[in-house]
């Protein structure tokens, strides 16, 4: 980034508060500017909004909110702060869970009330982790859904989203940034000066370099995150001296559905499911959390497992979109055991054995993997099996930012830059076990709403 001083820049426009990213993050970023008074803009990269948020499963764990109350569900910020911390073994940053534990609840009921959204608290079984039903997601259960309803919200309040400006630089100094400077398509660049700027543009997970150099296990694993993840943010915060944290951790995935690239739930494990190598063997505890197994499945022969459940589960299954689409890709296989071992190219005695050894779990034998067994049906003879393998989804390190999500340096703070989303440190720690289902869209959306509020007041 190269640093301009304002006097020397000819603005081709202004506004109050200009926000770089068109996701889950930015667009509750400007729909908090603009009920707090702000002129706001958002910038984008695509010819269409979508971002890591599209391709999530969009589900957003949140405390005590009347939603849980309406279906029994006593929770707190307190109660969920600790669950993150002990996922991520008492490494997440301190200072930004208490914030985002504390804002998520009532930005999900402020999105209800201002703005139509519609949430579900998702009941059927709990995420790895959390110790309450928390889950939150809009009646579709996609992401793709929940981006569509933000979109029509911002929208509705007459926010201007303009897509294909690429923001390419910021432009001022390291205490203050002035505006940026936007690439279009047809090779116009434009310069837009702002009171104040938001960095909504997610993390590094498309950059190879910065992914074999800050998280190698996972590197050239697939990744099923968005290609705009190019580390732009770090990038322009490296320039400025900012502050990062925790650039080693990420969500992984140890269920994304081989070669068809189609996201598998991962309640067919929490349920009573578990996933099997080419041998036919287990080769971990499936409720440590979906993030962490996708080193475990990458770690297996080629790379590879076979997620092994029953038709109960595949009944449960069939409730989640991306689940259908992969039964109509034709990636669902189902029979007794010998017809699976055949159709999966399974050793059948094994794969017999391993059956065998967690039904007797489920009766209370000790599981050499330290699960539970005993919370779920056992397995019946009616069986389905999905090719899976782990892959990375997206970063969890970030810029460092204080209680109003203002990017920190070094030396002090930008006054009036600002970080959400995948572009901010998460809540993860530094490593793939911290990541908490849902730790993603939790920053995005609380973080979100908090840097639109502080920018407004710049």
């Amino acid at each position: 980034m190269d640093a301009i001083a304002r006097d020397s820049v000819h603005w081709d426009a202004t506004t109050d508060v200009v926000i770089v990213g068109a996701g889950a993050a930015g667009l509750t970023a400007a729909l908090a500017a603009s009920e707090a008074g702000a002129e706001v803009l958002v910038l984008e990269r695509d010819a269409v909004p979508s971002g890591s948020t599209a391709l999530s499963s969009g589900f957003i764990p949140a405390p005590a909110t009347r939603f849980q109350r309406a279906i029994g569900v006593e929770d707190s910020p307190e109660l969920f702060a600790a669950d993150i911390q002990h996922k991520a073994a008492n490494g997440a940053h301190p200072g930004i869970t208490a914030t985002v534990t504390r804002h998520i609840g009532p930005a999900l009921e402020w999105l209800a009330d201002a703005h139509g959204m519609e949430w579900q608290v998702l009941d059927d079984f709990l995420y790895p982790g959390h110790s309450r039903h928390r889950m939150h997601a809009v009646p579709e259960k996609t992401g793709a859904a929940l981006m569509a309803r933000l979109g029509a919200a911002v929208e509705a309040a007459g926010i201007p989203v303009v897509t294909e400006a690429r923001v390419t630089e910021l432009i001022g100094a390291a205490d203050r940034i002035d505006g940026v400077r936007v690439a279009r398509p047809d090779g116009h660049a434009e310069t837009l000066g702002a009171r104040a700027t938001i960095l909504a543009c997610n993390g590094y997970g498309a950059d190879p370099d910065r992914v074999a150099r800050h998280i190698p296990e996972i590197a050239g694993a697939p990744y099923f995150g968005h290609p705009g993840n190019t580390g732009d943010a770090l990038a322009w915060g490296e320039a400025l001296g900012a502050r990062t944290r925790d650039l080693t951790a990420y969500q992984g995935h140890g269920s994304l559905a081989h070669p068809h690239g189609i996201l598998i739930t991962w309640a067919l494990m929490m349920e009573g499911g578990i996933q099997v190598n080419t041998r036919g063997e287990r080769f971990s505890n499936e409720h440590g959390g979906y993030s962490e197994q996708a080193v475990n499945v990458l770690a297996q022969p080629g790379g590879i497992a076979w997620a092994i459940y029953d038709d109960r589960l595949h009944t449960l299954g069939m409730g989640f979109p991306d689940y259908r689409t992969a039964e109509a890709a034709g990636a669902i296989k189902r029979g007794s055991v010998g017809q699976i071992a055949e159709a999966c190219d399974l050793p059948a005695d094994a794969l017999a054995g391993t059956l065998d050894q967690i039904r007797t779990a489920a009766r209370g034998a000790p599981d050499p993997f330290g699960r539970d067994f005993t919370t779920a049906p056992a397995l019946g003879s009616a069986l389905c099996a999905i090719r899976v393998t782990g892959a990375l989804f997206h970063t969890q390190g970030g810029l460092d930012i204080d209680d109003d999500a203002r990017v920190l340096t070094r030396t002090g703070a930008v006054a009036n830059l600002f970080a959400a989303g995948g572009a901010a440190c998460g809540v993860s720690g530094a490593r793939v076990e911290g990541y908490l289902s849902g730790n993603g869209l939790l920053t995005a959306i609380a973080l979100g709403r908090v840097a639109g509020l502080a920018a407004a007041r710049v």
